[in-house]
């Protein structure tokens, strides 16, 4: 059934994978960054709230590693890769693009995936100019758009590293939380968790604020996934756990519960929210809604369908 509904999603769209050769080139950087890291009874402190209790994972450092000054130096194989899913965001992807390459600079070698949802603006322009400038960024683009979740398939397929970040291509997400979120990840061991994002403080207008709180509740209410922000972009995730999942439009605002399903642990982190650099939103608050809900029937329907083995054993 996994393969079937896959199979059925890489349909959605009708897409040429451009892959974009890696070459070592050292990167600028006007100024290392320290990591912008959470204390830890900080993180804690949040974890108790979200309802984790003592079951969070402690931040590892990265002081003990070899200094990291340049960003994204694909002299090796990329240790992450960082998904960016935009539709019509020209004003916003340089200066986007020029905050990634600089703040997660610190956590190792990187590639920066943009996957261009059929933007009908200068998205695609603005796109091309920077992949020019730094070898670490990659283009995608889809012939017509297809969807957020659409976007996020095509640059996970293409990336070439096990571990993904996702984040949103408007500039509300900061890159700087990255480098903690991956901390989290790569501390946790096996099973490997979904590291999600949670926006403590919103900068949205107070319409979306609503309209996401009772989305939240009503989501938390039907799927129990523990998780009081699914629709933050910033994640980290393993590549091979998230091309498992069944695959259907709208999926990416049911990843905690799709995880979790699969036997990936939640872990959740509290990140900063900023307002639109340029730009309107995609998305009308009815509109969202009235999708989430049936998109809500349809991922209980498909956890009560699933059937996974705790542990396969070859005789």
């Amino acid at each position: 059934m996994i393969g079937q509904g896959w199979n059925a999603a890489a349909r959605v769209c009708n897409m040429s994978i451009l892959r974009a050769g890696f070459s070592g080139t050292r990167a600028r950087v006007r100024d290392r960054l320290a990591m912008a890291e959470l204390p830890l009874p900080r993180l804690k402190e949040h974890a108790a709230i979200f309802g984790m209790g003592n079951n969070f994972p402690p931040a590892i450092s990265l002081s003990g590693a070899d200094p990291i000054t340049t960003p994204a130096m694909l002299t090796t194989q990329p240790r992450f890769s960082v998904v960016v899913a935009v539709y019509n965001e020209a004003d916003n992807v340089t200066a986007v693009t020029e905050e990634i390459l600089r703040a997660i600079a610190p956590a190792g070698p990187f590639e920066l995936i943009y996957v261009d949802d059929g933007s009908n603006d200068a998205t695609a322009e603005r796109l091309r100019v920077l992949r020019n400038t730094d070898p670490s960024i990659r283009v995608l683009r889809h012939d017509r758009r297809c969807g957020k979740t659409a976007a996020l398939i095509t640059g996970v397929m293409a990336a070439g590293s096990p571990w993904i970040v996702t984040m949103d291509g408007d500039g509300q997400d900061s890159a700087e939380d990255v480098p903690r979120l991956l901390e989290l990840a790569w501390a946790s061991g096996e099973p490997f968790p979904l590291v999600a994002g949670i926006r403590t403080r919103r900068r949205d207008s107070w319409s979306r604020r609503f309209a996401t709180k009772f989305a939240n509740g009503l989501r938390q209410a039907l799927l129990h996934d523990n998780c009081p922000d699914t629709a933050c972009g910033l994640k980290v995730f393993r590549r091979e756990t998230f091309l498992r999942l069944p695959a259907f439009e709208g999926m990416h605002r049911f990843l905690p519960a799709l995880f979790q399903t699969f036997g990936s642990p939640l872990v959740c982190c509290p990140v900063t929210h900023r307002p639109r650099l340029a730009g309107q939103s995609k998305y009308t608050n009815f509109g969202r809604a009235a999708v989430g809900l049936f998109d809500t029937l349809g991922v209980i329907w498909l956890r009560r369908r699933t059937r996974l083995p705790q542990r396969v054993v070859e005789e």
